[in-house]
């Protein structure tokens, strides 16, 4: 995608409008070069960020990695350890104020007197040994609290502290709240005519209180009659200390704790600690803020890598996928694929495996090409001696010149018959080879079945053929992957030559062999040999070069045939002569011709 953007070319139109209206008018607007290079920069990104998302794989390549990202933000966000653990040193801190505050309230707030009253008369009627003490009614002495001197103290210990203190009374009941406390703590409450929360404060709401929330439970506020609702309350008047968290209606959490207000062991109240709404929440915000920046900054990140990698994976891709459209509607003659080989991926794999397959397809149309041209040669041969015979025909004059004549017309029917079903076999080759399968093929069985039918038919001549297994045992298979059928018409093709150039009473010999990873057949005959220049040329398609039969008797086509169904196993097959003695004048001679086939062995 990224060699795919072009500039504007109203860009370069208005640059050049404004560069002329620049040079004649310099003098009346100087600042115009100054505000058109940044608008062209930004035009200019524009236009490389469209390129890149106009590719759905670009989308997705990106789309999935802030996926990843922003889940793996919200998972910390919402599994985050510093809320849990500053709620926990909140509330350690809080029991540790509290009890500091209700031993300050315990020794200085509650009310003490200071004078004992004494009756003379009782004085007087005390017995030897016995001691006068204080009245009934003071014993056992009962000091509630004193609001009156709790404030003072309570105005002092909790204004730096930022917290809310309630005391209570041993029956739960509200005695002082620092809320009322006058120049303590200020609360600026909304009034009760005020608006609702908007969709936007309401939809943050929801998301503190989702995120706040979990298990804990809802604060409420109680009446001045009803502290024993707060469990924490409730533990404190029996002498345990308790903290608490909770979450209000707006999502902010509320950490709370209450201890005993004692003294000479005797509950005289409660005294309970809170924080504000937005105490912790404002760290716990802060915090996330400061995760949210760092997400922010990794997903900028995350994009500018994502378009890179987008960059080298869709840009080469598009580029390939064009190149192959161009392919199909064959724009020019020969179309190159981009060659990305040197990549070590599987973009680099792709590249080559369409330049493989553009190579072979471009083969495949020039060897279409090239055998309709060598077709149409050969067919025209034989059409041009028919009609040429066809048009004598009637000039004839007696029966001698007509029966010659009809005799060419025969032979050149009986050739057409012969290219047409050779030409046929030689078309459906490619296609049936890349329909079938590959099996296992028993090269034993099969050239042991020829040699028998071979024997049996002899065409007409009396050549024999034999057979010969080397270098493996009586069992083994010589086994080969392929196509039985058409590796059997490869072998009934050769040993047809060499029994056409043998000689009467001749002998055509097969012999099959390991090579290495290769199966080796080989067939030998004792005719005359091959020409040294025809031994390459003897594959190509119409050759023959058979001066011991009439024209026109063999298609040319067999060796080609059997060339192609070799290639097409991955094999070779080549032909050679086999040396013989050397004859008087010290040359060496031919003893026969030589085909060699070498197969992938399994």
């Amino acid at each position: 995608m990224l060699d795919r953007t072009h500039p504007d070319p109203g860009l370069s139109a208005e640059g050049t409008a404004a560069s002329d209206v620049t040079d004649g008018a310099a003098d009346e607007t100087p600042q115009v070069s100054g505000w058109q290079r940044p608008v062209s920069w930004l035009r200019r990104a524009g236009q490389f960020l469209f390129a890149l998302s106009f590719s759905s794989l670009t989308r997705r390549i990106v789309s999935l990695n802030i996926a990843g990202l922003l889940a793996l933000v919200a998972s910390i966000l919402y599994l985050s350890q510093f809320r849990a653990g500053l709620i926990d040193a909140r509330a350690q801190s809080l029991l540790v104020q509290a009890e500091i505050i209700a031993g300050a309230i315990a020794a200085s707030a509650t009310v003490q007197t200071n004078t004992i009253t004494i009756d003379p008369d009782r004085l007087l009627d005390l017995k030897p040994g016995e001691s006068y003490g204080a009245p009934d009614e003071y014993s056992p002495l009962d000091f509630p609290i004193n609001p009156e001197r709790v404030a003072p103290v309570l105005r002092t210990l909790i204004s730096p502290t930022k917290t809310r203190a309630r005391i209570y009374d041993p029956n739960g009941g509200l005695l002082l709240d620092s809320r009322n406390l006058e120049n303590v703590l200020r609360f600026d409450l909304p009034p009760p005519s005020s608006e609702k929360p908007g969709l936007v404060e309401r939809a943050m709401i929801s998301v503190r209180t989702w995120l706040n929330r979990g298990d804990l439970p809802l604060y409420r506020e109680y009446g001045p009659e009803n502290g024993n609702g707060y469990e924490e309350v409730t533990d404190a008047l029996k002498g345990q200390k308790r903290s608490m968290v909770r979450v209000n209606s707006r999502g902010e959490v509320i950490v709370s704790v209450a201890v005993s207000v004692q003294r000479s062991r005797t509950i005289h109240g409660a005294l309970m600690l809170s924080t504000q709404g937005d105490d912790i929440d404002q760290m716990v915000t802060a915090e996330r803020l400061a995760i949210l920046k760092v997400g922010g900054v990794a997903s900028a990140v995350m994009i500018v890598l994502s378009l890179l990698l987008a960059s080298t994976i869709a840009g080469p891709v598009r580029r390939l996928a064009d190149s192959a459209e161009r392919v199909r509607r064959r724009i020019k003659t020969r179309v190159e694929i981009p060659d990305f080989t040197r990549r070590r991926d599987e973009i680099g794999h792709l590249s080559g495996a369409l330049r493989d397959m553009t190579d072979a397809l471009y083969n495949r149309i020039e060897a279409i090409e090239m055998f309709a041209a060598d077709v149409a040669h050969e067919l025209k041969n034989p059409l041009t001696s028919l009609r040429s015979a066809v048009e004598t025909l009637p000039l004839a004059r007696n029966d001698n010149s007509r029966s010659r004549l009809l005799a060419v017309i025969e032979h050149d029917v009986k050739r057409l018959d012969r290219l047409i079903s050779d030409i046929s076999d030689a078309s459906r080759l490619d296609a049936e080879l890349q329909r079938q399968d590959m099996t296992l093929v028993d090269m034993r069985r099969l050239l042991t079945t020829l040699t028998s039918v071979a024997n049996e038919t002899k065409l007409g001549t009396d050549v024999t053929v034999e057979v010969r297994f080397e270098g493996r045992g009586a069992n083994d298979t010589f086994s080969a992957p392929g196509h039985d059928s058409r590796l059997g018409q490869v072998i009934s093709n050769l040993l047809s030559n060499a029994q056409s150039f043998s000689t009467a009473a001749g002998k055509v010999r097969i012999t099959c062999r390991r090579v290495r990873s290769e199966i080796e057949i080989v067939v030998d005959d004792d005719g005359p040999g091959i020409r040294e220049d025809a031994l390459q040329r003897i594959f190509e398609r119409f050759y023959t070069d058979r001066p011991h039969q009439g024209f026109g008797q063999n298609s040319g086509l067999g060796l080609s045939i059997s060339k192609q169904i070799i290639d097409a196993h991955g094999g070779r097959i080549w032909a050679e002569n086999r040396p013989g003695p050397v004859d008087d004048e010290g040359n060496p001679t031919v003893a026969g011709a030589r085909f060699i086939v070498r197969l992938p062995a399994s």
